[in-house]
């Protein structure tokens, strides 16, 4: 019977240290999945803010490129709008001299023709066109006569000194000027006073 209560003593010892080396391991293996678990969110967390951050970077390269197009965008309309205006201004200056010509034919006929000269008249309706679609352009004459000499309007061919005018007034205009969109295309020419 010693026998028997020293084997089952030994048996029960025995399974009892099983049962603690079971409950080792089973700790040892949470205490694993919990050191796993915790990396696995360290990774997590990393990999987050490392695509934030990429995903920051990309949002501010978005906003710089669509900035960058929209001043792209404005500097071309502006450089159109100027290239415009510069076409009108070329060939308007070119075209001028044509109105002018048309301009000293009819004040040279005018005094001498006959009322119903239909040559005459039929000049005097290609100016008025001419005008018409100048003025049409935006084209506008500069005014000279009566008006005090204006060094960015005007340009001064000739000087008399003479008591019935204003300092500086202009007497007589030789040479209509023009201007379109407040940017001369030509000067007037004329002649001022004192």
């Amino acid at each position: 019977m010693a026998e028997n209560k020293d084997r089952d003593e030994a048996l029960k010892e025995e399974a009892l240290q099983e049962e603690t080396l079971q409950e080792e391991i089973v700790e040892t293996t949470e205490q694993e999945a919990e050191v796993t678990e915790v990396e696995v969110i360290d990774d997590t967390a990393e990999k987050i803010l490392k695509l934030e951050q990429q995903a920051a970077e990309n949002f501010d390269k978005y906003q710089r490129s669509l900035a960058e197009f929209d001043n792209f965008r404005k500097r071309t309309m502006k450089e159109k709008a100027t290239m415009y205006d510069d076409g009108v201004r070329d060939t308007v200056e070119k075209l001028l001299s044509v109105v002018d010509n048309l301009e000293r034919a009819v004040s040279a006929q005018e005094g001498k023709a006959e009322e119903n000269d239909s040559f005459l008249i039929g000049v005097q309706m290609i100016l008025k066109q001419f005008q018409e679609v100048l003025h049409g352009l935006g084209v506008e004459e500069i005014k000279a006569l009566g008006e005090k000499f204006d060094p960015n309007l005007h340009a001064a061919v000739a000087h008399e000194d003479d008591e019935n005018y204003g300092e500086s007034e202009i007497i007589l205009e030789m040479l209509k000027g023009y201007q379109y969109k407040d940017k001369v295309i030509r000067h007037s020419m004329v002649k001022v006073a004192n």
